[in-house]
């Protein structure tokens, strides 16, 4: 099973509930153990980001709360907070398809894996096969936000 195309699957959904199209699963041995899409404008809550509805559904499905034996996919590079929570759950392989220049929280902005004082590092992973597609969804929100001149909720 291609782990990134589920994970783009689930952005397609953020999609349906006017949410940024930000899609994330977690895998353990070779298995999607827990799925997330945004929805921050759906359940009117900022917090709520792919990966850490994910993260949560993962930690409650296994009733744990370290998820070190688990692999995070997801369209996007994390934010802080989501790099910060996959931290936090011990997750062991972050795989992202594009980068978040303005908001991403491992290569391109806050940068949390750089600082030596982070208790549990996983194996970060970029995979630019997938950049283009997630860039593209991302721009088609945003244009498609901006024309509709629908109010700043993102």
């Amino acid at each position: 099973m291609n782990f990134m195309n589920q994970a783009f699957l689930l952005a397609k959904k953020a999609l349906s509930h006017d949410d940024v199209p930000i899609g994330a699963v977690i895998v353990k041995d070779d298995k999607i153990i827990a799925r997330g899409e945004n929805c921050v404008q759906k359940s009117k809550n900022p917090t709520l980001h792919a990966e850490i509805i994910a993260i949560n559904k993962a930690c409650k499905k296994l009733g744990t709360k370290f998820l070190d034996e688990c692999d995070l996919y997801v369209t996007l590079e994390p934010c802080a907070m989501c790099a910060t929570a996959a931290s936090f759950a011990r997750i062991k392989n972050i795989y992202f398809a594009a980068t978040d220049e303005k908001g991403g929280g491992i290569t391109a902005n806050a940068r949390i894996f750089e600082s030596d004082k982070h208790l549990w590092k996983p194996n970060v992973i970029q995979m630019p096969e997938y950049a283009d597609k997630s860039a593209e969804m991302l721009r088609t929100f945003f244009q498609k936000q901006r024309t509709n001149k629908k109010e700043t909720k993102w």
